[in-house]
């Protein structure tokens, strides 16, 4: 369920470098060994170490102890599933771009490096998910005071003043229009938190707002929504209104590993832009390349 415009933006960067410059984000369950094998390899020193030009600091240790990487292995071998955490884009293009060299080379034999792509794996627990919110252009046709009194179907809605609001709780969602945030409680009666897709926020805010309110029913296609990961801040959420840019901002509460972790364990698919993950790895630090 990736955007295809952004999906065919990354499919033309590999066609035309043959690298993959920026790994897949994958998250697995922690395991001790692992994380004690870490431990130790970091003690010594970075065989890459610095700082980049936004300050923040790099570094990268090499593991060549084959007897280390046979372990890894096998610790990994152990683990049933990891689980992308950013970068669907970059997966669904390195595959595709891996099936039209397949077509095109005769003597494909399945060693060549565009079966593979680049990938990070973090332990679960050490990764921190922020809150994907969204920001939309028109209130589709609606004044204000109609578009406030639609939201109270599906809501509990309070007017929290000019402050900044973060929701804070799962279900509610802090909204930003006309220079005042307000707080939106969901009404328990329109979701089921036992529905691993229907207890997101993101999907609730679909249900309730964007589709019946906004009649934005595509979130992958729309150019009316654009989408802000939580790493930027509220402040941009508010700027992206008082601009004039957009007119309606709505913030929601992170999602959970858990909720991540069940909805792929029931082959359920996440719904577009709905996690920001931290931390991520500077592009181009580590290339593969594919020929």
């Amino acid at each position: 369920m990736t955007r295809h415009d952004k999906e065919e933006d990354r499919k033309n960067h590999i066609r035309v470098s043959d690298v993959n410059y920026e790994p897949v984000f994958f998250a697995y369950p922690a395991v001790a060994e692992i994380d004690d094998i870490v431990v130790k390899i970091v003690s010594a020193p970075a065989e890459y170490d610095f700082t980049a030009n936004d300050g923040i600091g790099h570094q990268f240790w090499v593991i060549d102890d084959s007897a280390i990487i046979n372990r890894i292995i096998d610790l990994f071998a152990a683990i049933p599933n990891t689980y992308v955490a950013d970068g669907h884009h970059r997966t669904a293009a390195a595959v595709h771009v891996g099936e039209e060299r397949r077509k095109a080379n005769p003597d494909h034999k399945g060693d060549e490096g565009y079966n593979y792509f680049l990938a990070v794996h973090f332990p679960e627990n050490q990764l921190k998910i922020f809150d994907y919110n969204r920001v939309v252009q028109d209130l589709n046709g609606r004044s204000e005071d109609e578009f406030l009194k639609e939201l109270e179907t599906g809501f509990v809605v309070e007017c929290k003043g000019t402050d900044e609001y973060h929701p804070a709780v799962l279900h509610e969602f802090s909204m930003y229009i006309s220079g005042k945030w307000y707080s939106l409680m969901a009404r328990e009666e329109n979701y089921n938190d036992n529905d691993p897709i229907g207890c997101l926020d993101v999907t609730l805010l679909s249900a309730l707002v964007m589709e019946p309110i906004l009649n934005i029913t595509d979130l992958r296609n729309s150019t009316r929504i654009d989408f802000v990961g939580g790493i930027r801040g509220l402040g941009e959420l508010k700027h992206r209104v008082d601009s004039g840019e957009m007119a309606v901002a709505f913030a929601l509460y992170p999602v959970s590993m858990k909720q991540l972790i069940d909805i792929a364990d029931t082959g359920n698919i996440m719904p577009p832009k709905t996690t920001w993950f931290e931390p991520k790895l500077r592009s181009g630090l580590v290339m593969h390349s594919i020929i």
